[in-house]
């Protein structure tokens, strides 16, 4: 059955040219939209089976372009592009504002026992954990001891390194603790989204030809592709945890944050963070192509020759960077 609407719409391409940061903003603005993820089952089915009969040459009567790439991005915001597997809720990336407004607030609130310090440090990196894993690259499957290894690994390297700034900012300005949260979760990221993501590291990652055929694995794309990840999530962290301790040492004076301490936190994730969030999720997400590539020549020896034998003519290659 064939509709109205043409079939030579390429949708396993975002809608806007991802050769150029605005394309690649307006594409991640529509994927961590925030309200997607209060999206029901039957929405994201629905979507689903939309964009799949779409690639088959199936089209529902009446379907109009703009409808198919709406279907398109609901698709994008809740299934794996690699797998295909319908990704958990809080790990996607419209749950990122949402989810880090919340802890962002909480971390930048109590900051100032050691308890409170490695209980949102727990929190932040367990949640950090299960985006990773959610937005990992590649189709491999990666077992529970993996997981839990890699899990345990950064977590506790994250608190470690929280409870290690907190110590050296003692005798510093009281503002200086402010940023502790900041400069852990910077730290952090440098040790949790390796470790999430090491079986990449070791087996791999797939890569591809201008087309999408599959090539082989290579771990030296999946070192470009942590090293991204890992600029795009501590620039998402700026606007949110370095500028509202400046923000807050000042509010904290005034005489109405003295007289209702407990609005400290909820000023904090729903004025101070939610703001930059929606903005800095999409754009830092577009710091980097998400279909990233490289020469041929910067892959593994035995991978180079490999595709020099069966393509010749091939110089650069592509793969998923993940989120």
């Amino acid at each position: 059955m064939s509709g109205d609407l043409p079939l030579n719409i390429n949708i396993k391409e975002p809608r806007w040219d991802q050769g150029t940061f605005m394309g690649r903003a307006q594409h991640f603005f529509m994927v961590t939209d925030p309200r997607n993820v209060l999206l029901s089952s039957e929405v994201l089915e629905d979507a689903r089976v939309t964009v799949e009969n779409y690639r088959l040459g199936i089209v529902k009567p009446g379907l109009t372009e703009d409808q198919l790439w709406r279907a398109k991005y609901i698709y994008d915001s809740a299934f794996h592009p690699d797998t295909g597997e319908k990704m958990l809720l809080v790990g996607r990336m419209s749950a990122q504002v949402p989810m880090n407004m919340t802890i962002t607030g909480c971390m930048l609130t109590f900051y100032r026992t050691t308890p409170a310090v490695v209980f949102w440090q727990w929190v932040n990196q367990s949640f950090n954990a299960i985006v990773n894993y959610t937005n990992r690259s590649g189709d491999a499957a990666i077992t529970m001891n993996q997981l839990g290894a890699a899990y345990v690994s950064a977590t506790t390297g994250a608190v470690v390194t929280a409870l290690g700034l907190k110590s050296l900012t003692k005798h510093l300005p009281a503002i200086m603790g402010r940023f502790v949260p900041f400069a852990a979760v910077a730290a952090a990221n440098c040790i949790n989204i390796p470790f999430m993501r090491q079986r990449e590291l070791k087996c791999g990652i797939p890569v591809t030809d201008a087309e999408g055929k599959r090539l082989g694995e290579s771990s030296k794309a999946a070192q470009q592709a942590i090293i991204q990840v890992v600029v795009s999530r501590i620039g998402m962290a700026v606007p949110a945890m370095a500028i509202p301790p400046v923000i807050m040492n000042a509010l904290e004076k005034k005489a109405f944050m003295k007289r209702f301490p407990v609005l400290n936190a909820p000023v904090q994730a729903l004025f101070i963070c939610y703001t930059p969030l929606v903005f800095a999720t999409p754009l830092c997400c577009a710091l980097f192509p998400q279909k990233s590539s490289m020469k041929v020549s910067s892959l593994e020896p035995e991978l180079q020759e490999s595709i020099r034998q069966s393509n010749p003519s091939i110089t650069t290659v592509y793969f998923n960077k993940g989120l």
